[in-house]
């Protein structure tokens, strides 16, 4: 399924990535076509929902968390270069399920942010197949259905779809096809303008990325001031610059539902007293 390009241009590091990566996507359709990708579909159990964990948390989520976290798998990134090249996301993905996180993200793009597919599927095999498990979301630059199915092969739950990167058009359309695998994605937004286009596309779980992929500058007065334009029947996570309790502090004030931490977890020896830190528990 081919839904077009749609793409925009953002004058930013997206740019770049969107470029090598589109390179990399016609290698990957040559190697394993959709049908066999949803071939392997078959022998998958249903995805976790995606939006229910966010919001009620899974089985181990400790009763006394204020918030619920989902923590990141990430070895490097553009804004910060090489955080952590030696995790293993199989390890990172036990501790993380041992402290009680409601999702884990998991970066699949491999040469800014060294990740990779395998990842993903390392990761879901370290999962059970309870219901009550915590949700896995590709992080990746997606713009074509393809890498849908591939998310949806691979177990994901669901999957990062970012309003600077996409044409309202096919934001609407990937929200819908996204759905139809089974997958409730997590639409990123920056600004007032990007939220109505997410509102408008149908998105129902809003990201906040509190940091400006043009600079890089980091500000967590970016979620504070979005969140309250945000209807209360959708599910709220705020990205980036969540670095100590005080700022998950700020966070539960502003009223998000969730967090998506990384750099603060990959690069510290963790415990569940760490992680649980960032679920609003204080040590």
């Amino acid at each position: 399924m081919n839904l077009g390009n749609g793409l925009r241009q953002t004058q930013t590091i997206l740019d770049r990535i969107v470029e090598v990566r589109a390179q990399k996507l016609v290698c990957d359709k040559k190697i394993r076509s959709e049908s066999e990708l949803r071939d392997l579909i078959k022998n998958t159990v249903k995805p976790r929902d995606f939006a229910d964990v966010l919001l009620h948390g899974a089985r181990l989520t400790p009763k006394k968390a204020r918030i619920h976290l989902i923590a990141e798998i990430k070895r490097a990134s553009p804004s910060k270069g090489d955080l952590n090249l030696s995790l293993d996301a199989t390890e990172q993905a036990s501790q993380y399920l041992s402290a009680g996180v409601a999702g884990i993200s998991i970066l699949t793009e491999p040469d800014f942010f060294k990740g990779s597919i395998e990842d993903l599927s390392n990761v879901r095999e370290v999962m059970s197949n309870e219901l009550d498990r915590p949700g896995l979301l590709r992080k990746e630059f997606i713009w074509d259905a393809y890498q849908i199915v591939e998310a949806r092969a691979f177990g994901a739950d669901s999957l990062l779809l970012i309003v600077m990167l996409l044409e309202p058009l096919l934001l609407k359309e990937l929200i819908q096809f996204s759905r139809s695998m089974g997958m409730e994605p997590l639409v990123e937004i920056h600004d007032e303008i990007e939220l109505k286009i997410a509102l408008d596309a149908g998105a129902r779980i809003i990201g906040i990325n509190n940091r400006d992929l043009r600079s890089f500058k980091e500000d967590l007065n970016t979620a504070e001031r979005l969140i309250p334009l945000i209807p209360h029947d959708y599910i709220i996570v705020a990205e980036s610059a969540i670095r100590e309790f005080a700022d998950v502090e700020r966070m539960i004030i502003a009223g998000a539902d969730a967090l998506l931490v990384g750099e603060a977890l990959v690069k510290k020896e963790l415990s569940n007293q760490i992680v649980q830190t960032f679920m609003g528990i204080e040590v």
